[in-house]
């Protein structure tokens, strides 16, 4: 068979195959359809993307009957599968239109988003004539934005085939002809500073993705302080000169005597390598440093610049009642990289309410991304502390009424409604079992990791069954408000006693195992249940966090009287905060290292959430856990470089 034969054959069965698996989803698909909100016309400049013509490129496939939609939750781009969400329409002209959700057009494409004031339209740049941006249209749908890259794709070159959930992408593949490095003045910084910077050139626009590694340690050197590597890679390959001029040194057959170690600058590229036709380039950033890349037309450049201030500034309507913002706020002569999400909790179907990684228990963590797909949210935080070695919960955790789990050590909270008002301070719940002739026992802890001496209460919101915490425990099971058995708990994480559905759990720890003698089985029972302050009694919502850092726009940080450690008083770490505007607004933030250095005090991270407009403000958990999600995308840092986590807070979007 000849090739052309061979190709019009094989088009033939694809083309078959795809009408076929159209015609199985087509309910599902008329669906999807009536949920999409009306497309939005493009600018004129979107035409403007300056390419090379590629003649032996294909058209985009066009195999969709009039009308169909097809999407999923994959792509391939040149043959790697990567996680995005895609959705595609054929309208009645026969054009088929392409959309991306706007997280992986920005990670894995490395398309810049530029500030814009209307959820309809965003303005990118990407290879772009100088000051003249490409404006797509966007789109809600199922906690994403979707971007029309239909005509952006087509001026590139790109080419899709839907199959199934992935849509493949074909990307012509660019020739990095030189790399050029250079030190460049910080120009309005305070105090200046020098920029080290590479620059790739090209021979045509090309896709690229940025990830964070490891520290890179010398000996005796902290891995606070080191070095850390960034890798770069671009869907392109590069001269061969250039995988010669990054080599590393080939090691000498008759090395020379040992000489004592002298400090050395680490080289900025550690390697430069092509791998299934992709240029990988590892970079070695100082501590203080992260990279900074934007991409120039005429000739084709992608440039790195290594700075201590690279957070971009933007200032994004990602939907109605949403906003994207991200700025360095300074604080003295010390400046904070901030992202954040302002949120008009009075906007028509946007809620708040906590997440968590399994709805049916309390125990377990997974990366906040995941969560939060898993939720269907639009946007998160991660919210609560846990421990990390048994995955359990440690504070208030209240959502529709339900305590999933109970607060401690009387530390910071927010509630709120869903008619968009929120209370902060902080909490404790004081819970009584009331038994025979009025006697009253405390109950210390609902629904909690956190382990004491005395009476704990686990109801079904913590799962179906229980494990003891600790050794010996006394477990009482109480069902329709009766003491009906009592068990000896033995080993502690060993054996599980299943929770009734009518009733719950008293576990009784250390001295008081002494109190089952006064709870024989038969005993009715009772339980009186309050908050201090009473004003969390009235809101359905809860999550703890803490310290407090403002209270009706008044620093009240007091770490110590929420018993937090002087260690963790006086670290300067990432952290995460939620909060209240005058206005009231809700935002959520992610507060990184100062430029030059490691990130704020607890008094820092106050002021800083002040600064922004704060006039109520929790700190939440920070560090590695420090994570702000967005439409499928982490919006502060590298998804590899987040931990795993318990619980957050989503932010839902109803209207879609």
């Amino acid at each position: 068979m000849s090739n052309h034969r061979r190709r019009k054959h094989h088009s033939a069965v694809a083309k078959k195959a795809t009408q076929k698996f159209f015609r199985s989803i087509a309910p599902t698909i008329l669906a999807i359809i009536l949920c999409l909100t009306a497309t939005h016309a493009l600018s004129a400049q979107e035409s403007q993307i300056h390419t090379k013509p590629i003649p032996e490129l294909i058209v985009q496939s066009r195999t969709l009957t009039a009308g169909a939609s097809a999407s999923g939750n994959q792509i391939t781009l040149n043959g790697r599968t990567l996680a995005g969400a895609w959705l595609q329409e054929s309208r009645t002209d026969g054009q088929v239109k392409t959309h991306l959700s706007d997280g992986a057009f920005r990670q894995f494409m490395g398309v810049d988003f530029l500030s814009s004031n209307s959820a309809a339209r965003q303005p990118v740049e990407w290879f772009s004539p100088v000051n003249q941006p490409v404006v797509l249209a966007t789109r809600q749908l199922k906690g994403y934005r979707y971007l029309d890259i239909t005509n952006f794709a087509q001026a590139a070159g790109w080419q899709f085939q839907a199959n199934g959930d992935i849509l493949a992408i074909a990307i012509p593949k660019a020739q990095i002809k030189d790399i050029r490095q250079s030190q460049q003045p910080s120009g309005v910084s305070n105090p200046p500073f020098q920029s080290a910077r590479i620059v790739l050139d090209l021979d045509r626009p090309a896709p690229w993705q940025l990830s964070q590694g490891l520290p890179i340690t010398e000996a005796d050197e902290p891995a606070a302080r080191a070095n850390r590597e960034w890798i770069v890679a671009m869907e392109g390959i590069a001269d061969a000169g250039l995988i010669q001029r990054y080599a590393p040194p080939t090691s000498l057959p008759n090395p020379l005597p040992k000489l004592p170690a002298q400090p050395t600058r680490q080289p900025l590229i550690r390697k430069l390598e092509v791998v299934n036709n992709r240029t990988i380039i590892s970079l070695s950033v100082p501590f203080g440093m992260s990279p900074q890349i934007f991409t120039l037309a005429d000739p084709n450049r992608l440039v790195i610049d290594l700075r201590p201030d690279a957070l971009v500034q933007r200032d994004i309507t990602w939907a109605s009642g949403l906003r994207w913002r991200q700025q360095f706020v300074n604080l003295g002569t010390e400046r904070f990289p901030v992202v954040w999400l302002d949120i008009n909790p009075q906007q028509v179907g946007l809620t708040l309410k906590p997440i968590g990684t399994d709805p049916n228990s309390q125990t377990g963590i997974a990366p906040l991304i995941q969560m939060a797909q898993q939720s269907s949210v639009v946007a998160a935080i991660n919210a609560g502390y846990f421990n990390r070695n048994n995955k359990l919960p440690l504070g208030a955790i209240r959502r529709d009424g339900q305590w999933l789990s109970g607060p401690i050590l009387n530390r910071g909270a927010i509630a709120w409604n869903d008619s968009g008002q929120f209370y902060f301070g902080r909490l404790t719940l004081q819970e009584t079992l009331i038994a025979a002739n009025n006697q009253r026992l405390p109950i210390l802890f609902v629904n909690s990791g956190y382990v004491q001496s005395g009476i704990a209460r686990y109801t079904p919101t913590w799962g179906t069954s229980y494990t003891p915490l600790t050794d010996n425990e006394v477990l009482l099971v109480v069902q329709k408000d009766r003491v009906i058995n009592q068990l000896l708990g033995g080993k502690s994480g060993e054996t599980a006693v299943p929770i009734p559905q009518d009733g719950y759990l008293l576990t009784l720890r250390a001295n008081a195992t002494n109190t089952a003698s006064q709870l024989p089985i038969g005993t009715a029972v009772s339980i009186t249940s309050t908050t201090n302050s009473a004003e969390f009694n009235r809101y359905p919502h809860i999550m703890g966090a803490g310290p407090l850092l403002v209270q009706n726009n008044q620093i009240v940080l007091n770490a110590q009287s929420e018993k937090f450690s002087k260690a963790f008083i006086r670290q300067k770490a990432i952290r995460s905060g939620i909060c209240t505007t005058a206005n009231g607004s809700l935002m959520i933030a992610a507060v990184h290292n100062r430029a030059g250095g490691l990130g704020p005090t607890l008094a820092e991270h106050a002021q800083l959430m002040k600064n922004i407009g704060c006039v109520n403000a929790l700190n939440l958990d920070g560090g590695s856990s420090t994570s702000l999600y967005l439409g499928g995308q982490l919006l502060d840092r590298s998804p590899n470089t987040a931990a795993r986590v318990h619980n957050g807070l989503g932010v839902f979007l109803q209207q879609q």
